[in-house]
C-alpha cells in the first residue's frame, strides 16, 4: 500500500504556472508605480484577525462568506475577506504614528468562502488604495482619477467609470418616509445589473408599496433614457430634486464633477444613481469600473467614502475614501479582450553552455549583459542543444548568446547573437550585442 499523499488543493483555490503568475506580478508591479507616483505609501496587516473586528459593519450576508473558527488559543478569529476593514482597524491602532491625509495601497490576498463559479475563487487578490484623514471632495476625486489612471497604466482605456452619492440617495428615502428600510432598499438596488429591473421593482414594491417602488425606480434611472457621461449634470439635478433640493452632498457631488472637467476627463465618468454598493460602510460617494468593451464581467474597479468606518474602534471619527481592483478578474477580462502577453518572461538573454564551455567566463558575459540593462541568466552545465532550446522557449527568453574562444576584455569579447524566435543571428562583439538586443526590444 502506497503511502505517497495525494497532490490536490482545496476546491475554490488555485495554484499559479510561472507564465500565469508573471502576467499577474507584471501587472502589480506597473499599478505599484502609479500609485507611488500619486503619493500613496505601501502598508501590510495580517491575514487573519478577531472574528469581532471584521465582522461588526460587515452585514449578514458577508458574515455568511467568511472562514471562521476557533484557534488553539481557542480565539474565535477569522480570514480577511477584504482589505478595509482590516485598514480601518489599522488606522485604529496606529492613529499617533500616522499623518494625514494618509494615503495607502495595499495588494494582497483575501478569503471568501462563497460558492466556487466560472472566474470567482475562495482565494483572490485584492489592490486597494485609500485616502483618510480628509472629507474634502479633492480626495474623493484623487482616488476617481487614480481609478482611470490606474487601468490606462495596464493599456486599458475604454472604460466607464460609474458614480454615485449614498448620501442624496439617504435623503431621497427620507422623504418616501423609509430611512428605516434604506439598507435593504440599498440591496436590492444593488442587485439591478443582475437581476433586472422587473425583479428589482418586484422586491421593492414588497418592502415597500408599488408607487414607492415606482418612484425609487424611477430615482435610480436618473430621469435619462441610458446613463452618458454629456448627462451627468442633468442627472445630478434631477435627482438633487428628488432628494428634496441642494445640500452638502449634490454641492460635493458638484465639485468632483468641476475637477474632472478641469482635467478634460469626463468622458470616463457618468453619474449613475443605480450605483449603490452593498456593503453597510459606504456613507458618501460610491463608484464601480466596467470595461466597455466587456461589460459583462462586471465591475473591475469599485469602491466608495466610508466616513464612520473607523468610529468602530475608536472615538476619533476619521474619513476615509478609496477604491479596489479585482486583478483576477481584470486579468481574465484583459485575456479576452487580447491585451494580455502571455509570451512575456523576466530575462531577455541566455547565455547556452557547449561542452567546452568556460564556465566563468559565461557568468561574466551575463554580469555584463545585465548591468547594462539586459536581464541575462546561464545556463549551468553542458546539455543536449534541444533541452537548452526547450528551456529558452518555456521561459519566453527571445536572444541566445553563444560565447567564441575566450580572449581579451570582457566587452571584446567575440560572441554568436541568436534571436531565437527566428534563428537569425551573428558574430559580434559583446559591446555590441546590447544595443542590438534594446533595439529589438523597442
Amino acid at each position: 500500500m502506497s503511502d505517497l499523499i495525494s497532490a490536490r488543493i482545496l476546491k475554490g483555490f488555485r495554484d499559479f504556472l510561472p507564465e500565469a503568475e508573471i502576467r499577474r506580478a507584471l501587472l502589480i508591479e506597473k499599478l505599484t508605480e502609479v500609485f507611488r507616483e500619486a503619493g500613496f505609501v505601501p502598508i501590510d496587516t495580517p491575514a487573519l484577525e478577531y472574528s469581532d473586528v471584521l465582522l461588526r459593519k460587515s452585514g449578514g450576508e458577508t458574515e455568511k462568506q467568511v472562514f471562521r473558527f476557533t484557534d488553539n488559543g481557542g480565539r474565535d478569529v477569522a480570514l480577511r475577506f477584504d482589505l478595509t476593514v482590516p485598514f480601518a482597524r489599522f488606522v485604529a491602532e496606529h492613529y499617533s504614528q500616522l499623518y494625514f491625509p494618509f494615503k495607502r495601497y495595499h495588494i494582497a490576498k483575501v478569503w471568501r468562502g462563497e460558492k466556487p463559479q466560472a472566474g470567482r475563487f475562495r482565494e483572490f487578490v485584492q489592490c486597494d488604495f485609500d485616502i483618510v484623514g480628509s472629507d474634502a471632495a479633492c480626495t474623493d476625486f484623487e482616488i476617481l482619477k487614480l481609478m482611470r489612471q490606474s487601468l490606462k497604466a495596464i493599456g486599458v482605456d475604454k472604460i466607464l467609470i460609474h458614480v454615485s452619492h449614498r448620501a442624496i440617495f439617504n435623503r431621497f428615502l427620507t422623504r418616501l418616509q423609509l430611512t428605516e428600510k434604506s439598507a435593504d432598499v440599498l440591496r436590492i438596488v444593488d442587485k439591478l445589473a443582475k437581476v433586472g429591473e422587473a425583479q428589482v421593482l418586484e422586491e421593492l414594491t414588497a418592502l415597500s408599496d408599488e408607487a414607492s417602488a415606482q418612484k425609487i425606480l424611477s430615482y435610480i434611472k436618473g430621469g435619462v433614457p441610458a446613463v452618458k457621461p454629456e448627462l451627468f449634470e442633468q442627472t445630478l439635478a434631477y435627482i438633487e430634486e428628488l432628494a428634496g433640493g441642494p445640500a452638502a452632498d449634490t454641492e460635493h457631488m458638484r465639485e468632483i464633477y468641476r475637477l474632472i472637467s478641469a482635467l478634460g476627463i469626463n468622458e470616463f465618468y457618468v453619474l449613475d444613481p443605480s450605483i449603490t454598493r452593498g456593503l453597510d460602510y459606504y456613507t458618501g460617494v460610491v463608484f464601480e469600473t466596467f470595461l466597455t468593451e466587456l461589460p459583462e464581467i462586471g465591475s473591475v474597479c469599485s469602491g466608495g467614502r466610508y466616513d464612520n468606518l473607523t468610529g468602530l474602534y475608536m472615538k476619533e471619527n476619521i474619513s476615509g475614501t478609496g477604491a479596489s481592483i479585482g486583478l483576477d478578474r481584470l486579468l481574465a477580462g484583459l485575456e479576452q479582450l487580447g491585451k494580455i502577453n502571455k509570451d512575456e518572461g523576466f530575462i531577455s538573454a541566455l547565455v547556452f553552455c557547449t561542452g567546452d564551455a568556460d564556465i566563468a567566463r559565461n557568468q561574466q558575459i551575463a554580469a555584463y549583459l545585465t548591468e547594462h540593462g539586459i536581464p541575462c541568466e546561464v545556463f549551468p552545465d553542458p546539455k543536449k542543444m534541444a533541452q537548452q532550446y526547450t528551456y529558452a522557449e518555456k521561459k519566453y527568453i527571445p536572444w541566445g548568446i553563444f560565447p567564441e574562444t575566450s580572449a581579451g576584455s570582457i566587452e571584446d569579447q567575440q560572441i554568436t547573437l541568436k534571436h531565437l524566435p527566428t534563428r537569425a543571428e551573428e558574430k559580434i562583439p559583446l559591446r555590441l550585442a546590447q544595443e542590438k538586443i534594446k533595439t529589438k526590444a523597442q
